[in-house]
């Protein structure tokens, strides 16, 4: 594939794949404005973010037969208008039940271009590329968790948080537009796969029962779920406990997403002399004992904002090496059903999303202990997982 079409074709996969990233992020600093707006409390906001998580866990699994049956493309094109007119929702909204509602049907619709995007890469790139094809995406969606809360804090702090929402529409049906116009077609309709549930569990269940899929799909989505606890529970311990202002917040998120970044970009230099599998697993062993130095000293009450925000920053930027080698490694031994097992994967790691934000929701107690003590927890799970199971993987080609 020639440079320039390369390059296109990831921008645009990037701009699907950031849909999600977007909502999640963007109005994120603008909790506090939304729940004295609704009359409501921040934890109950909070699970606005957790029906989002729970709607693109759920929708993801739809969408995979969907893609394998009718190609890629007519699939994004629901998915993308249920966005619109979830997001439209949204902005109108006047209780909190009936935003967590409108969450809930836009994560239904944001989810088509996640599963879309891993399974192009799977479609039309060689297995031994994919690691580093889903580091050149990370470069882009990246970006989101860099200007998403930014223009979020601005939007809330000058206009209201109900201009997040319009926003998030516009850029919508500026996807819609690309994708028309701009994105190929990579996998024709398949008439032979069946849309019958007993036949897309079953297809489900051939896909989970391959060890390399389970054990980095398992080891991956707990990992990523340190990541959305904190992205959670991180406007509750620096708006509110450490006061810093809104737009000083969207700064904060896009500093750790700029290491992200680095990191992701760092990951396709390393792989040209390590495997994906010693690269994740380096990294979440660094990824523990910081989330164990982090509970630590927040607990004995060492930190102040400042050094919460660095040990963020180390925790965060490992994601960068984890999870597009664990995405490239599931995905590896499938072909003709990779729309299926993009779905899975996809499904597992914001159902992680979601039982981690929950439980965090749960734990609350204005203080910054919950949100640290998930996201160590989920580290150290995710290195037992793949310590424990990496003896079962006979890989389908070396990553």
């Amino acid at each position: 594939m020639r440079g320039n079409k390369k390059t296109k074709l990831i921008l645009i996969l990037g701009m699907l794949t950031a849909i999600g990233p977007f909502s999640i992020d963007m109005y994120l600093p603008g909790f506090p404005d939304i729940a004295k707006d609704l009359h409501t409390t921040v934890a109950k906001i909070a699970l606005s973010l957790s029906s989002f998580f729970i709607g693109i866990s759920i929708g993801q699994l739809f969408y995979g037969p969907l893609l394998d049956r009718f190609g890629r493309k007519k699939p994004l094109y629901v998915g993308i208008i249920i966005y619109v007119i979830a997001s439209i929702g949204c902005t109108f909204s006047l209780s909190a039940d009936a935003l967590i509602g409108f969450r809930f049907f836009q994560a239904l619709g944001s989810c088509s271009g996640l599963v879309a995007s891993r399974a192009m890469i799977r479609d039309l790139f060689p297995v031994s590329e994919n690691a580093k094809v889903f580091s050149l995406l990370m470069l882009v969606v990246g970006v989101s968790p860099i200007i998403a809360p930014t223009l979020g804090g601005y939007l809330t702090t000058e206009y209201s948080w109900r201009y997040v929402f319009i926003v998030l529409t516009i850029m919508a049906i500026i996807i819609l537009v690309a994708l028309h116009y701009y994105l190929p077609e990579s996998r024709k309709p398949d008439a032979s796969v069946s849309l019958k549930p007993s036949n897309i569990v079953k297809g489900y269940l051939e896909v989970a029962k391959e060890p390399q899929f389970y054990i980095f799909a398992l080891s991956g989505a707990i990992a990523a779920a340190g990541l959305y606890s904190y992205i959670a529970g991180s406007p509750q311990v620096f708006i509110q406990i450490y006061r810093v202002s809104k737009k000083q917040y969207g700064w904060i998120f896009a500093s750790i997403a700029l290491g992200l970044i680095i990191c992701s970009q760092l990951n396709s230099r390393l792989l040209k002399k390590y495997t994906s599998q010693q690269i994740i697993l380096k990294a979440l062993f660094i990824q523990s004992a910081t989330g164990f130095v982090l509970v630590l000293g927040i607990v004995q009450h060492w930190y102040n904002v400042y050094e919460t925000i660095g040990f963020c920053l180390i925790f965060l930027s490992c994601q960068g090496f984890i999870f597009p080698n664990t995405t490239a490694l599931s995905l590896a031994p499938f072909s003709n059903n990779a729309g299926s097992a993009s779905a899975l994967l996809g499904s597992i790691q914001l159902g992680m999303g979601a039982l981690a934000t929950g439980i965090l929701s749960f734990l609350s107690n204005d203080t910054a202990v919950p949100m640290a003590a998930v996201m160590a927890a989920c580290s150290l799970l995710s290195l037992s997982i793949l310590i424990v199971g990496r003896n079962r993987i006979k890989q389908t080609e070396t990553l």
